[in-house]
């Protein structure tokens, strides 16, 4: 009897070993996502030089028809989603504004299809500009509605996005959906965004539509992240990766998992770098920055932080990167001064709350604490739900010796520390 427990003893003794071993928050597996960080070609590129080579041809031949033109900036929009080339961009952009010339900026579709490369490129008020022409034109009036709201949004015109959402308004269709779900999100709803985006990915799925697929279920894998559902995020990731194995935003989505929530930092950056391989864009040197800071590899930080300032010195990425630029310096105090500079143009470009949070967030670093508090009271609290304009909202809260405000954030950004990432989690603590 006394041998029995004894072996009992021991046994439980090896699994509480084996259990303290284990990872808890594991949740990825190489095994699932391995033969998508080594695709050999892209399909979709691919089509998209034979077409482009096609048209061109025709093109060079009858040079009258312009519609070609609008062939060729499509094929180019695709090389820069899977590659990243901002050249790629600024080709689409020219075809598409000799397409726009040749018909004097009369034709909808046209003018459309130019305002969302203005978007991509975040010229937003251009983009604006666009589509109220070709609202007033009038053909093709929801499709154009459709881009008012897109653009609405990005300029923070809230009422005037929600009137053209209102506007578009049918339960069953999907570009329809995937607006209200952005529109929740927007609000703070996350869990109600999900249900529409869930909503527009079932029409997807009946439809068979590839590529609505490929958009919903990487879309559903940020919105399920968000609400910290980890599991069912990377779920969404994989089945996005199934459909489209050059996917890079996808894999991009997973080494976030691998290393927020499973603080994996060296397989982290071993997705990180497969992906630079064949879509090699500036925001994956401030990822590998940010890394390398939780590992406290300082020499790494830099190094990610220099290629990244450097990228942005040898393509002309316009104000793309604003944003990563204000934050990036508001960090440090011999760079806090052009932080502030950042921020003011890009309030001007696109006077949205988290514009304004890039503005106070400056502000608070060069030492203007009473301006911060201001200028967050007045266009920044209430009217976004991005968990780190909570914490900056939380800091300048600290800064100002109002206590009570922080705590209440304090609790709700402890809820967030998977989309804030782990080096914050620290200065959360701290709060």
């Amino acid at each position: 009897m006394k041998r029995n427990k004894m072996i009992l003893l021991l046994v439980m003794i090896a699994l509480a070993i084996v259990s303290c071993n284990e990872k808890p928050n594991q949740i990825t597996d190489t095994n699932d996502y391995n033969q998508y960080l080594s695709v050999q070609g892209n399909e979709s590129m691919d089509f998209a030089y034979k077409e482009i080579d096609f048209w061109q041809k025709k093109y060079d031949a009858a040079p009258n028809q312009k519609s070609y033109l609008g062939i060729i900036a499509s094929k180019y929009a695709t090389l820069f989603e899977y590659s990243g080339d901002i050249d790629n961009l600024y080709k689409t952009e020219n075809l598409l504004t000799q397409l726009n010339e040749s018909n004097n900026y009369s034709k909808v579709s046209n003018l459309r299809s130019l305002g969302r490369n203005y978007i991509a490129q975040h010229r937003f008020k251009e983009a604006l500009a666009l589509a109220n022409k070709a609202l007033t034109i009038g053909e093709g009036r929801k499709e154009t509605q459709k881009l008012l709201f897109d653009v609405q949004m990005e300029l923070g015109n809230y009422p005037e996005a929600l009137l053209n959402l209102n506007a578009i308004k049918d339960m069953n269709d999907y570009d329809y959906l995937i607006r209200l779900a952005k529109w929740n999100d927007h609000k703070g709803d996350l869990n109600t965004a999900i249900t529409f985006m869930e909503k527009a990915r079932t029409i997807a799925e009946k439809e068979d539509n590839k590529v609505l697929k490929i958009w919903s279920y990487s879309n559903l894998g940020d919105f399920y992240g968000h609400a910290g559902r980890i599991q069912e995020s990377y779920d969404s990731y994989l089945k996005t990766l199934e459909l489209d194995p050059n996917y890079s935003y996808a894999l991009k989505g997973i080494a976030w998992i691998v290393f927020s929530h499973e603080r994996n930092t060296q397989e982290a950056k071993r997705i990180i770098e497969a992906i630079e391989v064949t879509h090699n864009t500036p925001d994956f040197y401030l990822l590998k920055a940010q890394i390398a800071q939780y590992e406290g590899n300082e020499k790494e930080f830099l190094e990610n932080k220099n290629a990244y300032l450097s990228m942005l010195k040898s393509h002309d990425y316009g104000a793309m990167y604003n944003k990563y630029n204000a934050l990036l310096f508001a960090d440090e105090k011999a760079t806090a001064a052009q932080a502030l500079e950042i921020a003011k143009v890009e309030v001007d470009h696109r006077p949205t709350p988290d514009s304004y949070d890039l503005l106070a967030w400056a502000y608070l670093n060069v030492g203007e604490k009473a301006k911060a508090l201001a200028i967050a009271q007045k266009h920044v609290v209430g009217k976004t739900f991005e968990p780190k304009v909570q914490y900056h909202l939380a800091m300048i809260y600290k800064s100002n010796n109002e206590v009570q405000k922080v705590e209440t954030i304090k609790e709700e950004l402890l809820g967030s520390l998977y989309e804030l990432g782990p080096n914050l989690e620290s200065k959360v603590n701290q709060l």
